[in-house]
C-alpha cells in the first residue's frame, strides 16, 4: 500500500511541475538532490568542482523531459539514470579532446611493477591517490577514474569515446606511466 503512496505522491508532483508550479519544482529538486548530488560526486572524484555543474544540468534536464516520465520507475530512479547519462556524456567529452603532449612523449610506454587496481582499492591510499588524480593532465585522471573507479574496459571507452581501442588503450597506458611517477616521488 505504501509504494502506492509514493507512485501516487510522485505522479501528483510530476502533474504540478507540468502545471508550472514552481514550488513543486522546488520540492522535486529538494527531495533528490542529495541522491543526484552524492551520485555525481562519487563519480567526478576527484574532479569536485564539476558536481554543482552536473548536478544543475541533471535537474534542468530532468525538467525538460518531464513530460516524457511515465511513472515506470520512482523519480529518484529515472533522475539517477539522467546523472549516469551526464556523467559519462562528460567523460566522453573529455576523452575525446587531444592528448596533451609532453615530454615523455617519445618514450614507449611499459606496463611494469604492481597492478595498479591493488593500489588504487587499497582504502588507506584513497587521499593520496585522489591528490594524485588531481595533479595529473584531466585526460590522464579522467581515463584512470572511467577504467578503475567505473570498471569499464578499454573496448567500452572506445566505443564510447569515438576513439579506437589502441588508442584508449594507449592512453591509459601513458597515465598509468604519470600515476606511477607521481606515486613514487610522493
Amino acid at each position: 500500500m505504501e509504494a502506492i503512496d509514493v507512485a501516487a505522491d510522485e505522479q501528483r508532483l510530476v502533474a504540478a511541475i507540468l502545471g508550472r508550479d514552481r514550488k513543486a519544482a522546488a520540492e522535486l529538486v529538494s527531495r533528490y538532490a542529495d541522491a543526484i548530488y552524492s551520485y555525481v560526486r562519487h563519480r567526478l572524484a576527484p574532479r569536485a568542482d564539476l558536481v554543482d555543474d552536473l548536478v544543475q544540468e541533471v535537474f534542468l534536464a530532468a525538467l525538460n523531459s518531464l513530460p516524457g516520465f511515465r511513472g515506470a520507475s520512482s523519480l529518484r530512479a529515472w533522475l539517477l539514470g539522467i546523472a549516469r547519462h551526464k556523467v559519462e556524456s562528460y567523460y566522453r567529452e573529455r576523452l575525446r579532446a587531444p592528448e596533451p603532449l609532453g615530454e615523455d612523449d617519445d618514450i614507449e610506454p611499459t606496463v611494469e611493477g604492481p597492478p595498479l587496481d591493488d593500489e588504487i582499492d587499497r582504502g588507506r591510499m584513497e587521499a593520496r591517490t585522489q591528490r594524485i588524480l588531481q595533479e595529473l593532465p584531466e585526460p590522464y585522471s579522467l581515463v584512470l577514474v572511467w577504467r578503475y573507479w567505473e570498471g569499464r574496459t578499454a573496448s567500452e571507452m572506445a566505443l564510447a569515446t569515438g576513439r579506437t581501442e589502441k588508442a584508449v588503450e594507449r592512453l591509459l597506458s601513458r597515465a598509468r606511466m604519470q600515476f606511477r611517477a607521481h606515486w613514487e616521488q610522493q
